[in-house]
């Protein structure tokens, strides 16, 4: 005893609680339990925990109030509520910090609703809440986009002494602004005399969560000019609002003051930095800040393989980099899994796609609809039709994109009469097709001959399901008449349509009047595409086709001499082969 009380004297916490562990009879004052409990908070030292509560449980001081409060306070830091409640449902006597303490645990740990329900068994018992209370529950109201309960809890704020706390007022300020609600959120910010950091983030962050991305980066300007210092919540903000579309030039900047204030070891703000710099393209500026990095994880990871997805010339960096994760024993999720995928699919590397399929079934045998649409479409493009069925099959509880991307699949190989017999089976479970379901549909018609049944499903997408057809939509239907000769019902369609033709459209039409010797209507498909891809050269050759096979050689010269003064020339043509023999492993045999 005399010895953990003096390594108390001296601050030497980590010692007292080595003697206090090794001697389960030694009996302490509440102040030490106090102390150590703090101790184990900061350095999340869960299994000491459980030993100093086993402790106070056996000294008889589990009905001290503080003490509990504590216990409460810790198994929340460490995110196990469930112990947090049942100390807490224990608990003789609460009092406000005691009940703040288990209302901002479930907040903290995203049980959103179980804090308001204590917050308002709490308000039943009587006792007022202080404006830790407060700003937890308000934070639990912004996470689930509840405004009208904050709005209640706003009422019984105008109630009481808390209406002027700075704390609480950034707590509203971020409920209305991530809610939506932007003009109430900036006049409550302007009427904050004494704004903090948390008040400029709350607002900063709204506006940014909301797309005003201008108006987001004026406020942090403002913010600097002012003298106040930007934290990695700022600085997160401000690079999701950088996502919205500005110059490479600003996200360096931001990058510089990064480094400047020292947070460029925030891993959090570094993953977001990776991020904004491959969605604009600058894979290379991503892959050396992930380089740079002292620790990576799976933030860091998934923003740069995601960055690797957006361009098949990165397939293989995106491939050893997923193979480094492995190796290293990082936690592999759904989304990491979905973007390989995709990969795989993009490049049609079915060996790889397979192996991440096995890894999959291995580690997630689980996993959820994503990873499971994402297998579809991978076998599905990687011309393995029959076993995209079987993922599909194979798959617990389907959604609406896994009917489309099957839909899709078959549509792609020429498997018309299946592509529809599926989307009948999936009106049959109940499911409601989309505009892709249909543009997928019509995409299977028009290369199988399917005149009829796809101008029912056209009718039926627009009457049935009040869908409004897109500029693809068109290009089907134009392209689904003009593959069967109809080519007057064709460009009909183009004249009556309420949107202006596209490339698409008018290459449709031109493809069928040569197969057709249409000229007059091939004429004008070509002069349409002339004017708006005026560097491709396959629209001249197809004219000059045309022209050739209807016997006008005058014609027919002018198109290629046009091609010349333009220097254009025809595109070769190239095959992608993957060798049989080699194969790339992710995963080395043990």
């Amino acid at each position: 005893m005399n010895i953990v009380r003096a390594s108390f004297k001296t601050g030497q916490l980590k010692q007292a609680l080595k003697f206090s562990l090794s001697c389960p009879d030694t009996l302490l004052v509440p102040s030490m339990y106090m102390s150590l409990l703090q101790f184990c908070i900061d350095k999340k030292a869960e299994r000491q925990a459980h030993w100093i509560h086993a402790h106070i449980i056996t000294n008889g001081y589990e009905s001290n109030l503080h003490l509990s409060t504590k216990v409460v306070i810790f198994y929340a830091k460490v995110g196990n509520v469930v112990s947090a409640r049942n100390v807490f449902d224990r608990m003789s006597e609460r009092n406000v910090v005691s009940w703040t303490a288990m209302i901002s645990g479930y907040a903290q740990n995203g049980y959103d609703e179980n804090a308001l329900l204590v917050f308002s068994a709490m308000l039943r018992a009587g006792v007022r809440a202080n404006q830790f209370t407060y700003s937890s529950a308000l934070r639990a109201c912004t996470r689930m986009r509840w405004l009208q309960g904050g709005r209640m809890i706003q009422g019984g704020i105008q109630k009481g002494r808390f209406v002027e706390n700075l704390f609480v007022k950034s707590a509203l300020l971020d409920l209305y602004a991530k809610c939506g609600w932007i003009e109430d959120a900036w006049i409550l910010f302007k009427r904050i005399e004494r704004k903090d950091v948390v008040s400029w983030n709350a607002m900063i962050g709204g506006l940014a969560m909301q797309g005003f991305n201008d108006d987001s980066f004026w406020l942090f300007r403002s913010m600097m000019r002012q003298g106040m210092k930007p934290d990695c919540f700022t600085l997160g903000s401000i690079l999701r609002a950088s996502v919205g579309g500005i110059e490479l030039m600003k996200i360096s900047q931001i990058h510089d003051l990064i480094v400047k204030l020292g947070l460029e070891s925030s891993n959090k703000l570094t993953g977001s930095l990776i991020d904004v710099y491959a969605k604009h393209g600058s894979i290379r500026s991503a892959y050396q800040l992930y380089r740079s990095m002292l620790k990576t994880d799976i933030i860091s990871c998934t923003a740069l393989i995601s960055g690797f997805a957006r361009d098949d010339n990165h397939s293989k960096e995106a491939f050893d980099l997923f193979k480094d994760m492995i190796l290293k024993k990082m936690g592999i999720d759904d989304v990491i899994l979905c973007l390989m995928l995709n990969i795989c699919a993009n490049v049609a590397s079915l060996n790889l796609g397979r192996q991440i399929h096995a890894f999959a079934f291995k580690y997630q045998s689980s996993y959820d609809a994503a990873v499971g649409n994402a297998l579809i479409d991978m076998y599905a493009k990687s011309g393995e039709i029959a076993d995209a069925n079987c993922a599909f099959d194979e798959m617990g509880d389907k959604n609406v994109i896994s009917w489309t991307s099957l839909i899709a699949g078959y549509a792609k190989h020429g498997y018309g009469h299946e592509a529809i017999e599926l989307y009948k089976k999936m009106k049959h479970e109940g499911m409601v097709p989309n505009d892709v379901t249909f543009l997928s549909l019509l995409f299977a018609c028009s290369h199988t001959g399917l005149t009829c049944e796809g101008w029912e499903l056209f009718t039926d997408m627009i009457n049935k399901y009040r869908i409004l057809p897109r500029a693809e939509h068109f290009s089907c239907v134009v392209d689904l008449f003009a593959r069967r000769g109809q080519l007057e019902a064709a460009y009909n369609m183009i004249c009556q349509m309420n949107i202006k033709p596209t490339a698409s459209l008018w290459s449709a039409i031109l493809g069928a009047c040569s197969i057709y010797g249409n000229t007059s209507l091939g004429e004008l498909a070509a002069r349409n595409l002339f004017d708006m891809e005026p560097e491709k050269s396959v629209n001249y050759v197809v004219l000059s086709n045309i022209y050739t096979a209807a016997g006008a050689w005058d014609n027919a010269r002018k198109t290629r001499k046009l091609m010349e003064e333009r220097s254009l020339r025809k595109n070769p043509g190239y095959s992608f082969l993957q060798s049989s023999k080699k194969k790339i492993l992710l995963l080395e045999p043990c």
